[in-house]
């Protein structure tokens, strides 16, 4: 006798519905819109407010951007160089150095866009690679060839970065799940919230920026995108599946058990994200723009991950059924984890014992790990920002060999002034000035090129740098730029971030924090907790960068964005762990409770905090110091938030303070006696 046709029930109607129109909205925009574009400017990453930004600014004003200039450095490797057979490329003949194994030709580049100067720059390596006679090398710097190789390095890097970091979330979530088919569901739902996130994020940045917002992105925020929103996204995903399974024994109806883990995990899921998205916000008071535009990119990342966490992925679920955690499939009446005998219950016991030396010998290794804070020296030279050493870096070293240290990327001083012998004169005489020549010129603005004598990065060239603003400080509209004095207003801008931002986001994650739990003494521990293992990670992360990956400075941005990640998704694990025990607690009191919660969610967040780690881990694929010393940072302080505070000082401190952990909130904990 055959067999009737399965009926499609208004629930799994309703289950295909949700889960497959927000994929389908989503491809269409992927595919119909695009990520929005626009052309990278010069100043994008510079502080506004400073004079190095004013000079770039008012250097926009030259024509036909002819304040753009590439280098070229010709060498042999002994003898002396045949200037006469050089190829012409320059405005004037190739300058040959003293020791007479180099000769310089500057050569004005007029483009419009980031685009147009690497294309020009392009063509001039190609001629001269065509041109230059044999036994002497040619290679291309100065402003314009960096500004190239800086676009050129990210050519084909995201999506390095996007393959390596789902391969990643991958293998581990089939190692958290020992199924050959449950992580398929997760990973396709996150991977296309990330693509979607890209669109929305850079659509939503153009139009800020088309409507007069001074906000800006590049290729590095739609890294740093993907990053968060893979690593978010599968976090709550890992939540919301975990919360399943364990539902999925107390339930024979899977559907009914998928509403209830979905209606436990909505509220600690919520309240993270809604951290995220406030922390990551405050950036835009940052003074740099593209920080900004992080700060949005990376909030409409995190709200399209919970939107994807909390409704297509449990759409999705429905359409399954307990099969695909095959081959651990769950059976209602199997025992759960609160109840089990798991290590995290017997790592909770062994921290209830003894919660005084737990916290005590935490903090040691907190403390351990902050000091090498002591040692951080803020601050990479422009050779020291790339992973792999473009030709523009090696041309300047090579410059700076047989021409004075400033040669390759000359300080630009750019007046309106009338009286421009003067501004020579005056910079002229400013110690530590080599030499000072007549650069561009056109509508009312001058800039003159002025070579420093100390190299590149160094105290004697910022020094300069200070002391020439100080002599043009009574001359209007007369601004000094150039590397070194954007370096040092980038470290300007970056300290007043820093003070400005940080104490920001820890009063909002407190607030958030209060707001969730409505128990201000476990919201301050959890505030205070998280920086303290932020403080460790940096200073555990310096000796890294010192002692095994050889960076001799970090990146000034870097304390800033790592404290942001940090604060705002390392306290997540706190919320997931602390939101269980308060449910916990008002059956069993608090000490039971946290260690109940403890054993419960440990696997899960354990997993989802090595899985964060090691996706920010990942940011090192891209080509930029910062990044992979932003991803170091937050991949040792995820596992130290997830290893040890989550997992030994917060039960530790819970079961120290008891009930008073919960405080002002203790009514409905005390009905149930004892719980210290």
């Amino acid at each position: 006798m055959p067999r009737p046709a399965p009926v499609i029930t208004a629930s799994v109607r309703a289950g295909l519905l949700l889960a497959l129109l927000p994929l389908l909205v989503a491809a269409l925009l992927i595919g119909a819109v695009g990520e929005g574009e626009r052309d990278r400017l010069a100043t994008d990453s510079m502080p506004r407010g400073y004079d190095s930004t004013a000079a770039a600014e008012l250097a926009e004003d030259l024509p036909d951007d002819a304040g753009n200039v590439a280098i070229v450095v010709f060498a042999v490797e002994s003898g002396r160089l045949d200037v006469d057979g050089l190829p012409r490329v320059g405005v004037a003949p190739p300058m040959l150095s003293e020791d007479g194994t180099a000769a310089l030709a500057v050569v004005p580049i007029e483009a419009a866009s980031a685009t147009a100067n690497a294309d020009a720059v392009d063509d001039l390596r190609d001629r001269l690679a065509a041109e230059v006679p044999d036994g002497v090398t040619a290679q291309v710097t100065g402003p314009a060839g960096i500004e190239a190789d800086l676009a050129a390095v990210f050519d084909g890097a995201n999506l390095r970065l996007l393959t390596v970091t789902a391969l990643v979330v991958a293998v581990l979530l089939i190692l958290t799940y020992r199924s050959p088919v449950l992580w398929i569901i997760p990973l396709v739902v996150v991977g296309v919230a990330d693509r979607l996130a890209a669109v929305l994020a850079t659509q939503v940045l153009a139009a800020l920026s088309a409507a007069g917002v001074e906000i800006a992105w590049d290729e590095s925020t739609v890294g740093i995108l993907s990053v968060l929103v893979f690593g978010a996204g599968t976090n709550y995903a890992l939540l919301l599946m975990s919360r399943y399974r364990d539902e999925l024994a107390r339930h024979e109806d899977r559907r009914e058990a998928l509403g209830v883990a979905l209606r436990r995990t909505a509220e600690p899921v919520l309240f993270s994200a809604a951290t995220v998205v406030v922390g990551v916000l405050t950036l835009l008071l940052s003074v740099v723009p593209t920080t900004r535009g992080l700060g949005v990119a990376a909030a409409v990342g995190i709200v399209t991950a919970v939107f994807f966490g909390l409704v297509v992925l449990p759409a999705a679920l429905s359409l399954f059924g307990r099969w695909v955690f095959w081959p651990r499939v769950p059976r209602a009446g199997e025992p759960v984890a609160t109840v089990d005998a798991s290590l995290w219950r017997r790592i909770g016991d062994q921290v209830a014992r003894r919660p005084s030396q737990v916290v005590a010998g935490v903090l040691a290794v907190l403390v351990l790990g902050a000091s090498g804070l002591l040692a951080v020296d803020l601050g990479l030279d422009r050779a020291d920002q790339f992973l792999d050493k473009p030709e523009a870096i090696a041309a300047a070293e090579r410059i700076a060999e047989s021409f004075p240290a400033g040669t390759s990327d000359p300080t630009s001083v750019v007046t309106r002034s009338d009286e421009v012998a003067t501004v020579v004169d005056t910079v002229r005489s400013v110690p530590g000035v080599v030499s000072v020549r007549p650069g561009s010129e056109g509508d009312g603005v001058t800039e003159l090129q002025v070579v420093l004598e100390g190299g590149s990065g160094s105290a004697a060239a910022r020094a300069t740098v200070e002391d020439l603003r100080d002599a043009l400080a009574d001359v209007a509209d007369t601004h000094v730029g150039g590397a070194e004095a954007e370096a040092v207003d980038e470290a300007a801008g970056a300290a007043r971030d820093r003070w400005v931002v940080m104490p920001l986001i820890l009063v909002l994650v407190l607030a958030a924090l209060v707001l969730l739990l409505r128990a201000a003494v476990a919201a301050i521990v959890l505030v205070l907790a998280v920086v303290a293992s932020y403080a460790a990670a940096m200073g555990a992360s310096w000796w890294i960068f010192t002692g095994v990956l050889g960076f001799e400075g970090l990146d000034v941005g870097a304390p800033l964005l790592a404290f942001l990640f940090l604060v705002a998704l390392g306290v997540d694990y706190s919320i997931f762990l602390v939101t269980r025990a308060r449910e916990e607690a008002t059956e069993h009191g608090t000490r039971e409770g946290m260690l109940r919660a403890l054993a419960s969610t440990g696997g899960v967040i354990t997993s989802a905090g090595i899985l964060l780690a090691a996706v920010f881990a990942v940011l090192g694929v891209l080509p930029l110091v910062v990044l992979a010393q932003l991803g170091t940072i937050v991949c040792v302080g995820v596992l130290l938030d997830t290893l040890v505070v989550r997992t030994l000082l917060v039960p530790a401190l819970a079961v120290l303070l008891g009930d008073r952990f919960w405080w002002p909130r203790q009514d409905g904990l005390r009905r149930v006696g004892r719980s210290g």
